[in-house]
């Protein structure tokens, strides 16, 4: 039995690297054909959905928990669907990223060709996150008992974590297209409550997935995702990155005094 789980592990785990290497070598070929960088945010949501789709299919053959892995799938789907729509509809039309403009810049200045960037420096460090933060995924739900107790807990997490994912990009979204608020900071609705929400909501998505994918060895290791989704999130891509250009606003010391920086909660007077 353990034998076949580890076996299934590997198929598993080969099986997804081998999708996500196929989808980033496209994503990549068409970001050299169109000189776009900034495709790869897009592709980060979707690529997760491919690697849950093939660990799906693949689990057909095995003898794990093939219930989790539909499960999974469906969650991650809807998520990283979400995502990519958001995402590529405002990025859509409005030309290369200023954040990869200037890792081209840079590059250039150090002698790296556009590929040369586009290669070291953005599609094969993303590739190895996405690997890295969905791997605990493939492997959790190979044991063959689904805990029907912790799956609920899952969704639930899950569904909460979309809700603020979903909302706090909807009210952001409506906020900036009043051209009253430009340089202003967002402070009603879901982020009264957080100065991330849908920060926060990835992460909680995230957590969600992991608990559904967990049960018993070795689901448990299906936590190591979450852990470092949330990490990056709070104190490296996400909500840290964010706040360096936030904070040139006027108001926002304000702002940061009486919100949450990460956690929902209720705001200070």
């Amino acid at each position: 039995m353990i034998a076949n789980d580890l076996s299934q592990t590997v198929v598993t785990l080969f099986a997804g690297l081998g999708a996500l290497l196929v989808f980033m070598g496209l994503g990549l070929a068409y970001a050299l054909k169109n000189h776009l960088l900034s495709i790869v945010d897009t592709l980060w949501g979707l690529g997760f959905v491919v690697v849950a789709a093939v660990s799906a299919i693949v689990s057909l053959g095995g003898d794990g928990g093939r219930a989790q892995r539909w499960i999974v799938l469906a969650m991650v789907a809807v998520w990283g669907l979400r995502l990519a729509w958001h995402v590529g509809g405002r990025n859509h039309g409005k030309g290369e990223d200023p954040r990869y403009a200037e890792l081209l810049e840079n590059g250039e200045k150090a002698g790296r060709s556009f590929a040369q960037t586009a290669v070291t420096r953005v599609f094969v460090p993303q590739g190895v996150a996405m690997f890295i933060v969905s791997a605990p995924l493939m492997v959790g739900p190979n044991n063959e008992r689904m805990s029907v107790p912790l799956t609920v807990v899952g969704v639930v997490v899950w569904a909460v974590g979309l809700f603020f994912e979903t909302v706090g990009d909807a009210q952001l979204k409506k906020y900036k297209s009043d051209p009253d608020n430009k340089g202003k900071i967002m402070d009603t609705g879901l982020w009264s409550l957080t100065r991330h929400p849908n920060y926060f909501g990835d992460a909680a998505v995230w957590w969600g997935l992991g608990i559904v994918a967990a049960g018993s060895w070795p689901g448990i290791v299906a936590l190591i995702g979450p852990a470092i989704m949330s990490y990056s999130l709070v104190n490296v891509t996400g909500a840290k990155l964010n706040e360096k250009s936030q904070r040139k606003k006027p108001g926002w010391d304000d702002y940061a005094r009486r919100t949450s920086y990460f956690i929902p909660l209720p705001p200070k007077r």
